[in-house]
């Protein structure tokens, strides 16, 4: 079993795959009670998530994939894929790829529902830290040091401090609730730190939790997954300290870049603000922005298709 892992790991890492086309990220899928298949072929892996709907129904999700060698493997990638439609009655495919495929010549139709964020940036860390430092906007380089004179600290956790998993979930709920966005169920974030390469890291201040990020460590990448803060302590400047520790961290054990997990001027303004500000100041414009080609559906059934859309929009 270990060693199907590390073939399959081995084609994603060698094909430059993201961390949600990993043989573990299909692993916590299935921890989540959802439905999965991995296509393997010589010169293709997929990971195929199902996900269910109500009615009884459902559709296929492919992120940040097929890993292919050659766009012409597209072909065999969606036979696999109709067998598995055809048997799961499912509505349609939705693909978001790492690169270009020329979708829409395969019959796929742009999506303007996307579940990975189709922008980020990605910060080269292969650097010394003085140089990574230097680089950032004066006030990110002032945050940091500001966090760490007020006393913050920075650690990683174990999987066995259940309290301070607990503790992070909760401020997870609280930030949600304040800044009005969507998390996942509790046993969701708890069921991601048991994967291999998902590591939390909490900042503390006088013993007391008050901010958290969770990353994942994937072939030369670190990606930034969730974070939460404590609005009371907002002026000790946390997150940026966490953001500095795990991008150490991601130099420790040899990784490549840290990628900040998605950006959006119009939807999140104020994080993409606080992202940028890691970034060398002379390039913090969008020529430093990665763009990925966005969200494609191939439909199956048309009219559950045309329902699924139009309750998209009510609700």
């Amino acid at each position: 079993m270990e060693n199907k892992k590390n073939q399959y790991n081995k084609f994603i890492i060698q094909n430059k795959g993201s961390f949600l086309q990993s043989y573990q990220w299909g692993e916590f899928q299935e921890s989540l009670n959802r439905k999965i298949w991995r296509i393997e072929a010589q010169e293709l892996k997929a990971l195929i998530i199902k996900h269910d709907l109500p009615l009884g129904k459902n559709y296929l999700y492919c992120p940040r994939g097929p890993v292919i060698r050659q766009k012409t493997d597209i072909n065999l990638f969606l036979k696999e894929v109709k067998k598995i439609a055809k048997q799961e009655k499912s509505i349609f495919l939705k693909v978001e790829p790492e690169t270009d495929l020329n979708l829409t010549d395969f019959g796929f139709k742009k999506s303007l529902k996307e579940i990975q964020s189709s922008k980020t940036i990605i910060l080269d860390i292969d650097k010394i830290e003085e140089e990574l430092l230097k680089q950032m906007h004066h006030k990110t380089r002032y945050n940091i040091r500001l966090a760490k004179k007020k006393g913050v600290t920075v650690q990683r956790i174990d999987l066995e401090d259940k309290e301070s998993i607990n503790i992070f979930i909760d401020l997870l709920e609280q930030t949600a609730k304040r800044d009005k966005f969507h998390i996942h169920s509790k046993e969701h974030y708890q069921k991601m730190l048991e994967i291999s390469g998902v590591k939390l890291f909490l900042a503390k201040y006088q013993d007391k939790i008050i901010a958290g990020i969770l990353n994942s460590f994937f072939n030369q990448t670190s990606t930034y997954l969730h974070g939460a803060s404590d609005y009371e302590y907002r002026n000790l400047m946390a997150p940026h300290l966490l953001q500095w520790q795990a991008i150490l961290q991601a130099k420790e054990q040899g990784l490549r870049y840290y990628d900040f997990g998605g950006i959006d001027e119009e939807k999140w303004p104020g994080v993409t603000r606080f992202k940028k500000g890691f970034l060398p100041s002379q390039q913090a414009g969008n020529d430093q922005e990665t763009h990925y080609p966005g969200a494609f559906d191939l439909v199956y059934r048309p009219i559950w298709y045309l329902g699924y859309n139009l309750a998209r929009k009510i609700l």
